[in-house]
């Protein structure tokens, strides 16, 4: 009798006191309307075991300022206006767009520069085939320079607190409780690891989308450039800050994985026949077929076990200058320099069926 009484009591206290939410922050290049980053954000948002503590916006894709207008409409139309959004870095810390211009004279172009304008004339699409580059791409600006939305102006405002701060806040209010999402280039985490040094061992770790080691694809911006890719290329000082950070575990999502994992007209097609606001928004925006790159990076953090191959090695980003400059650089524990790099946990390949329903199931919710 004892004993059931107990079981109750647990039960009872289990249903009045629910397992503690896993806490994250947010931080993403937010181009819009629809597509990889704003699917992404979604991805964390509609998990009902995750609280979303905020969002950071850094400029990588887009500008921040225009990034930061798509995310608070984003959250407007799918019912999450409670979560904050602090505006940050607007620039790299060292990277300039004229740099960048007057380097690919001398070394070769590549074939996104984000916020600085599209590279050739024409996007390859996972699978084959070439589509020609939609308006959206071709609204080319500068940084403070922002277009009409196309799924129309939020009401909702950033919060006046700047991201790197409002980053560290959080984590210093919860203290190794926050894990740390990073999917765009990583200035606001470089500098919230270089204002407060015990911001990254705070933390439950960081997860990013980032790194290049050797993809397997005729896709020609990997095929030529295996370790090129844009987050770490974007911003290499602050890349080389972050994986050099005292965090107590760093999960990256490589291109050689994300490559894998396409977003198709099925997944498509399948979330459009729910009715709620998410699949709404992602039906009516989401029309790029390319890689499901940074949401594979939120799915990998809810459920570890999307990811069935991974390599533990040192990682760090190339500073030199030249033709390499941003590219990733690995080394196995025998042949790491004696500079400080850390060890992460590379992802390689995934259960694609699992990550594809999950998916799908998370914008239907």
């Amino acid at each position: 009798m004892r004993v059931a009484i107990s079981c109750l009591l647990l039960a009872l206290s289990a249903a009045m006191w629910p397992a503690q939410k896993r806490m994250v922050l947010i931080d993403q290049d937010g181009s819009g309307p629809g597509g990889s980053n704003q699917m992404a954000m979604l991805a964390l948002l509609q998990a009902p075991q995750v609280e979303v503590l905020g969002i950071t916006m850094v400029t990588g894709n887009a500008w921040r300022d225009e990034e930061t207008l798509h995310t608070l409409r984003m959250l407007e139309l799918t019912g999450h206006s409670n979560v904050p959004v602090a505006r940050g870095a607007v620039f790299p810390l060292v990277r300039t767009q004229e740099e960048t211009r007057l380097t690919a004279a001398l070394v070769g172009n590549v074939t996104w520069l984000g916020a600085w304008g599209q590279g050739p004339t024409t996007l390859e699409e996972h699978g084959g085939g070439v589509t020609p580059i939609t308006p959206a791409h071709l609204q080319v600006h500068g940084p403070y320079d922002i277009p009409p939305l196309p799924e129309g102006e939020p009401a909702l405002k950033p919060i006046a607190e700047d991201a790197v701060h409002f980053l560290i806040s959080q984590v210093r209010t919860h203290p190794h409780q926050v894990t740390i999402y990073a999917a765009g280039p990583l200035t606001n985490i470089a500098l919230a690891v270089s204002i407060d040094p015990e911001f990254a061992g705070l933390s439950q770790g960081i997860v990013l989308m980032g790194g290049s080691l050797n993809p397997q694809t005729d896709d020609p911006e990997f095929a030529t450039a295996p370790r090129h890719e844009f987050n770490f290329w974007f911003d290499p000082e602050a890349a080389h800050i972050v994986l050099r950070a005292a965090w107590p575990r760093v999960d990256v999502t490589t291109v050689d994985v994300s490559i894998k994992a396409p977003f198709t007209q099925a997944m498509l097609n399948e979330i459009a026949r729910s009715k709620s606001p998410t699949a709404r928004y992602v039906a009516a925006w989401s029309q790029d077929r390319y890689y499901l790159w940074d949401e594979l990076t939120a799915c990998a953090w809810l459920d570890p076990t999307l990811i069935t191959q991974e390599k533990q090695i040192y990682m760090d980003v190339d500073l030199s200058h030249g033709p390499f400059y941003g590219d990733t650089l690995t080394w196995t524990d025998k042949l790491k320099p004696a500079t400080g790099v850390r060890m992460v946990h590379a992802q390689l390949d995934l259960d694609l069926p699992r990550f594809q329903k999950m998916f799908v199931e998370l914008m239907s919710r």
